[in-house]
């Protein structure tokens, strides 16, 4: 299953290019509780570790570092949680993306290989929340939903393989009459209940994970675009004001990292946009989601909804569009939304904000080096709340000597396109289209 989707400022825009930038006018952004102000990067700094990036791979990874006992600085574009991490759309979703491809490297089965590792991520955020005691609206209750008959066969081998694999959580299928029941919508023939999948605040736990870096002693820099990596025996990570010498350099911008050429070419970006409507009556959530569930359903070109701790409807698309004009996002939305539910088609929708989907070709998370010590971290094809915190730990063992978990993805090498960051847009539009019509099918 796929949907919470890693949301990065709109692709067109080169990091390199452009001065750094505050939060999107998302949801997010307006209610977070806690907003960060970490100075920028001045001067020559020593680290044992430098991580290039403050959204969840950077801020996992850092944490994980920091409770070792490391000495870590994270150097940030923007803001704590300005790209992926604070934008995607709040869904925690058990999986990872190109099992398949992974196991079949290996030789193994895919359920001896990711069995536990699906829910390792969720775990961790749940460990996250708990110890540094993080208000970020975690929720758990999920919905996969189905459109077609041959959906529901695929949910059907879903719900098969969580009752062998003892699932821990409540886990049943529903009919339509009981996904109408759930979701107040007639558009599906059943779905997939799963206690085990939730939702949360995705800028909240951000910040709220930054702040237990920085508990630890991991130092942030915010505001500071990194011009370039210098390496060497120890490699040195170069800002406009400053630079950070390190032990090891962990790249960790996902779509819309640049700096690395070997990099560029092995993802694409993938639109999605989200509304936040105005809060909603009590009629009204009893009507639509009473018992608070995010929803996703099974397409490529995917919705996804689910309520805020407010009860707004926070609902996401991917559209063919590549603007960031948020009356335009709103017009195809509410299109899309009036579908599901009628009763909802002259909701006041107060805010509208989009990004894209780090997808690799190969749907297999990209973990990699660039040279000896320097590492990089990407490419979640729409699970990466869960997944970043996972291969947050994977990159901190990595970089304290276990390579286990770290070299089961980066031998799985990835599908190079030359140029894919130039002609991103003609290929995008291509690619969309196309799912568009398998999805139909």
């Amino acid at each position: 299953m796929h949907c919470s989707g890693s949301f990065v400022e709109m692709w067109t825009r080169d990091p390199l290019m452009m001065q750094p930038q505050t939060h999107t006018g998302s949801y997010y952004a307006a209610t977070v509780n806690d907003v960060t102000d970490f100075a920028p990067l001045r001067g020559d700094q020593t680290a044992d570790v430098c991580v290039i990036g403050a959204g969840f791979t950077g801020m996992s990874t850092a944490l994980h570092l920091a409770e070792r006992g490391y000495d870590v600085h994270v150097v940030e574009a923007n803001k704590v949680g300005w790209g992926a991490s604070g934008r995607n759309g709040g869904q925690l979703i058990g999986g990872i993306a190109g099992e398949q491809s992974v196991a079949k490297h290996l030789g193994k089965d895919v359920e001896d290989v990711f069995g536990e590792l699906r829910w390792a991520g969720h775990d961790i955020i749940r460990e996250r929340v708990e110890t540094y005691g993080i208000e970020c609206d975690l929720k758990f209750g999920y919905l996969d939903v189905a459109i077609k008959q041959r959906h529901l066969r695929d949910i059907e081998a879903d719900y098969q393989r969580l009752e062998k694999a003892s699932f821990p959580h409540e886990c049943r299928i529903l009919s339509k009459a009981e996904t109408r029941e759930v979701i107040g919508t007639d558009a599906y023939v059943g779905a997939l209940l799963n206690m085990g999948n939730g939702h949360l605040q995705p800028l909240k736990l951000c910040v709220g994970e930054a702040r237990a870096a920085v508990s630890l002693g991991a130092t942030i820099y915010e505001q500071s675009p990194v011009v370039r990596i210098q390496k060497d025996s120890k490699p040195k990570v170069v800002t406009e004001h400053g630079t950070v010498t390190a032990d090891a350099v962990v790249i960790a911008g996902n779509a819309y990292h640049f700096l690395e050429r070997k990099i560029r070419d092995i993802m694409f970006p993938v639109n999605s946009f989200i509304v936040a409507t105005e809060p909603l009556s009590p009629e009204l959530v009893a009507e639509i989601n009473p018992q608070d569930l995010a929803v996703c359903d099974p397409n490529f070109v995917l919705q996804y909804y689910r309520l805020s701790a407010d009860k707004r409807l926070l609902f996401g698309a991917r559209l063919n569009y590549f603007g960031d004009d948020p009356a335009v996002i709103e017009r195809r939305h509410r299109k899309k939304l009036s579908k599901l539910y009628p009763q909802l088609a002259d909701i006041r929708i107060d805010y509208a904000w989009g990004g894209t989907i780090g997808v690799p070709l190969n749907r297999v998370p990209q973990l990699g080096r660039v040279g000896s010590n320097i590492f990089y971290c990407q490419g979640y094809s729409g699970h990466g709340v869960n997944v970043t915190h996972l291969a947050g730990r994977i990159m901190a063992d990595a970089i304290a000597g276990t390579f286990e978990q770290f070299d089961m993805f980066a031998n799985v090498k990835p599908i190079v396109v030359p140029g894919a960051h130039v002609f991103s847009k003609p290929m995008v539009s291509l690619g969309v289209m196309y799912y568009k019509i398998k999805d139909r099918l």
